[in-house]
């Protein structure tokens, strides 16, 4: 299948036979400031199992994305054949969305050995120099003259050979450069403009810190697909700076620093740099954080209709963990403290409360004092002035 970009058309397939693809240069989706989808964004009256089968056309990087991931799948390039998740919404004040993923959990790749927030980026232990040349979809560029005075690196779209959801990708910034685990500006504007370029309401872009379950060393976000709303889309929230930068996100797994843009430059380039100033803070006092991009409602707006006005950033600060606890029904990372959970048994799936939840989530917060001392820290950044 081949996707149109303006007069060209670009395949983001591989030819068939496995022999070809080292020869195979990586396709470039380069896109513009009109691709970027401000408005008009909602969820249609019923939500497909199937971002491929939302009612309409998608946009052109969901076509993309969706068709050459489909196409890897068919070609058996993951460790499990994904189909359709047995789903289910967990009875409560909540709203967790509990999916049964029994092979992701037993063969997934096994955590790297990691000891520090700051751990510098190993090249003998894996790292996406080293996966095979078909896992890499497109080459994310944005065009020249996007607005925006940060520089953009190349991110490569490459499958999560263990995918949590139908649709999961990894945004790798320029994986030669060998970028530890730590985000960075570019990458998070990749992450921010990835779903902006979806004209799903689901797709979703999220970051696993060190010590926050992040697996690999190597500086990557993730991308994927959920056909459900989520509560951090339009839980209410708390002002915690006068500016209105910051706010506490209530009513939902766990409170996390809400970061809003609603619109273009300037306003997307100062949400980048007052979230990675917090997510440096954090780095730097070797606390783990976990962050999360979706659409969603503006700050102390609950957006009780289908419309998604803006992009909400949702950081939390939470106790380091540098090893999966295998006997739990879920671990617990980006996507779980969003309200998705991944659930790993079919014991577990049956028998799943949001009490039972909640105490697994809560588990993993940061105790009260710490709490208030990060607080108090990330107001102090949010309230500076932009250089």
């Amino acid at each position: 299948m081949a996707i149109s970009q303006g007069s060209n058309e670009t395949s983001y397939l591989l030819p068939p036979n496995k022999e070809d693809w080292e020869g195979r240069g990586i396709p470039d989706f380069v896109y513009g400031q009109q691709e970027l989808l401000w408005e008009g964004v909602q969820w249609p009256e019923y939500a497909p199992s199937r971002p491929d089968a939302l009612p309409g056309p998608g946009s052109r990087f969901d076509s993309a994305l969706c068709s050459a991931w489909r196409q890897r799948m068919d070609l058996g390039l993951f460790r499990y054949c994904l189909g359709e998740l047995q789903t289910q919404t967990l009875p409560g004040a909540v709203g967790f969305v509990a999916q049964l993923n029994v092979e992701r959990g037993v063969q997934r790749r096994a955590p790297q050995s990691i000891g520090s927030m700051r751990q510098a980026f190993d090249p003998k232990q894996f790292n996406f120099t080293k996966i095979r040349p078909g896992e890499v979809l497109f080459r994310l560029r944005r065009k020249p003259d996007l607005p925006g005075a940060l520089r953009q690196e190349d991110i490569l779209v490459m499958i999560n050979v263990s995918p949590l959801e139908w649709g999961h990708v990894l945004l790798v910034p320029e994986p030669a450069l060998g970028l530890p685990q730590r985000l960075l500006p570019g990458a998070l504007r990749a992450g921010l403009e990835a779903v902006l370029l979806s004209s799903h309401p689901g797709f979703r872009v999220g970051f696993n810190s060190l010590g926050g379950l992040a697996s690999v060393n190597h500086l990557h976000l993730h991308g994927y697909y959920l056909a459900h709303r989520l509560p951090v889309e339009r839980a209410p929230s708390e002002r915690l700076d006068p500016g209105g930068h910051l706010h506490l996100l209530q009513a939902v797994p766990a409170p996390g620093f809400l970061f809003y843009t609603g619109g273009p430059e300037p306003d997307l380039e100062a949400l980048i740099s007052r979230v990675c100033r917090a997510t440096d803070y954090l780095t730097d006092h070797e606390i783990a954080h976990n962050l999360f991009v979706t659409r969603g409602a503006p700050p102390g707006k609950t957006s009780p209709s289908s419309a998604l006005t803006g992009v909400r950033v949702i950081l939390w600060a939470r106790k380091s963990s540098f090893k999966r606890k295998e006997s739990e029904a879920f671990n617990v990372a980006l996507c779980e403290l969003a309200g998705h959970l991944s659930v790993k048994t079919s014991q577990d799936f049956g028998s799943l409360t949001e009490a039972a939840s909640l105490a697994l989530i809560q588990d993993c917060l940061l105790p009260p004092a710490q709490a208030e001392e990060v607080q108090a820290a990330l107001v102090a950044l949010a309230s500076q002035k932009e250089p």
